[in-house]
Parts: structure tokens; sequence; C-alpha cells
């Protein structure tokens, strides 16, 4: 049995990661193939951090 891909989105502070991951995740579940981002961002998993953080808003996460 093999293992679902795996697409790692890095890179530095504010180059756009976050919107990028949440782009290509609705583009792959628009062709039919199950997609789910996993932030390691250090700043971003805090609640209440949002000022500064470019967090996907909660209409985003809920998307995918």
């Amino acid at each position: 049995m093999s293992s679902p891909p795996l697409l790692v989105i890095a890179g530095p502070t504010a180059t756009g990661k976050t919107g990028l991951s949440i782009r290509v995740a609705e583009a792959l579940i628009g062709e039919g193939i199950r997609a789910e981002i996993i932030s390691a961002d250090s700043r971003q998993v805090y609640r209440g951090l949002d000022i500064g953080t470019a967090k996907a808003t909660p209409a985003e996460r809920r998307a995918v």
C-alpha cells in the first residue's frame, strides 16, 4: 500500500505560502483529489495572534 503524495510549500516569511497552499488545495479538490493543509507556521498556530501572520480566514480554513 502506498502513501498519498505529500506536497511541501516552504519559504521565507511573507512570501505567500498560505495563499498558495489554499489555491493548490482548492485546485486539487476541484479535480476530485482529496487535499488537507497542515500548517507548521510557528506564529499561525496561536489563537488570537492574527495580526502580522497572514493567517487564513475562518472561511478559508473551513473550505479546505
